[in-house]
């Protein structure tokens, strides 16, 4: 049994683990002018720096219960950290190929955080999922705001530009790698390797995928269009970029408040059906009123975070044990980040067809209307998962 300091050593690994799992993705949006002027990148090759690590999301989060599997969860997050940081490093590269390369390696780190964080979670600390993944949340999510925030600054104040705004997430990486160093280094706690196959059969397990993917692809669309729909109904551009700020440091702060509701529910029915209406009224307010940016930013902010959290919750209180978590992250989040990799490609897309925002918009709000149903789903129950025994290689003779 690991002692109290043990494992308040394991919480904080787990924290700044999370703080690196957004901040070098949100720093790259305000820094797309600069990166395509630089590299002379047409806008739809410069836009797959949004796209590319969630199409990574995508295709490596089915795998990785079989990769914890066969080497630990701890010694896996450990190396998808070091693929982060390289990640990031590469970016620094005077090319394209780096910049590109880089956000590839990127996108692979962080698909493996995303699905062991919340498993993680559930197996060490299965009485504390709610104050947990909030904490988390809370720090992925503040640390994304603030690269976001000081992007544009750094690349006008920093040698380099704006490949010292992006590459120098770096260091912040490397001391994620040395803090989770001793749990690379200690006993593997899955000694019989068991796994559960991915619940593609259970109704619970799609729903909580469909929360995971609708609130994924609103926060995706805000986050790359909402700046534009302010400018476009007369906000500058640097009063567009701070709305854009205030919504995410809203998000962070309604993320501390879920634990709280978490104690006292006994179930996230109502709880994920509320924030997902408040989202709701977010969109219906940009489709009625788009002026009043300040007022619809705040809305969007309260609900979003709250979201999010709840997102990364159910995967945790919906599973019934720790490799059950495992196989539910990787599903909700395989399938859940595609809508979020062609969501702000679709909603750019029908803005062009349609000369302005009311039919996008119109989308996000029907979107959100999906989410609240679903929500009453997927805030109840536990998935069973099937358990299969872990194919362990047999030691080759001589070995």
């Amino acid at each position: 049994m690991e002692n109290t300091s043990t494992r308040a050593l394991v919480v904080w690994g787990l924290l700044v683990v999370a703080a690196n799992l957004r901040a070098s993705l949100t720093g790259v949006g305000p820094l797309l002018d600069q990166v395509q002027a630089d590299l002379g990148l047409a806008p739809a090759v410069a836009g797959l720096l949004n796209t590319l690590p969630l199409l990574a999301f995508v295709a490596l989060s089915p795998v990785v219960p079989r990769l914890a599997a066969r080497w630990g969860a701890e010694r896996l997050l450990g190396g998808a950290v070091v693929v982060l940081a390289l990640g990031i490093a590469v970016r620094w590269v005077p090319a394209s190929v780096g910049l590109f390369g880089g956000t590839v390696l990127i996108g692979a780190g962080i698909a493996v955080g995303n699905v062991l964080l919340p498993a993680l979670i559930k197996r060490d600390f299965p009485t504390k999922v709610g104050v947990l993944t909030s904490a988390y949340a809370t720090v992925m999510g503040g640390v994304a705001a603030i690269a976001s925030g000081v992007a544009v600054p750094i690349s006008q104040v920093a040698p380099g530009g704006w490949r010292t705004a992006l590459g120098g997430w770096v260091f912040f990486a490397l001391v994620a790698v040395l803090l989770w160093i001793p749990r690379m280094r200690a006993p593997r706690r899955e000694a019989r390797a068991v796994r559960h196959r991915l619940p593609w059969g259970s109704g619970l397990a799609w729903a909580v995928t469909a929360f995971m993917g609708l609130q994924s692809l609103g926060f995706y669309v805000v986050v790359t269009w909402l700046p534009q729909v302010f400018q476009d109904n007369g906000v500058s551009p640097a009063a567009a970029g701070w709305l854009l700020f205030l919504f995410q440091v809203v998000a962070v702060g309604t993320s501390l408040t879920v634990p709280g509701a978490l104690r006292w529910a006994r179930d996230q029915r109502a709880l994920a059906a509320a924030c997902s209406a408040i989202m709701l009224v977010g969109y219906v307010g940009l489709f009625v009123a788009p002026g009043r940016a300040l007022l619809w930013s705040v809305v969007l902010g309260l609900g979003g975070g709250a979201c999010l959290v709840l997102a990364l919750a159910f995967i945790s209180l919906r599973a019934e044990n720790a490799p059950g978590a495992g196989a539910l992250s990787a599903m909700s989040q395989s399938i859940g980040y595609l809508p979020a990799a062609i969501g702000p490609v679709v909603f750019g897309l029908l803005h062009t067809v349609s000369d302005g925002w009311r039919v996008p918009i119109g989308l996000m709000v029907v979107t959100a209307a999906a989410q609240t149903v679903v929500a009453l789903v997927a805030g109840h129950g536990t998935v069973r998962g099937t358990p299969e025994p872990a194919h362990v290689p047999t030691p080759a003779p001589g070995r």
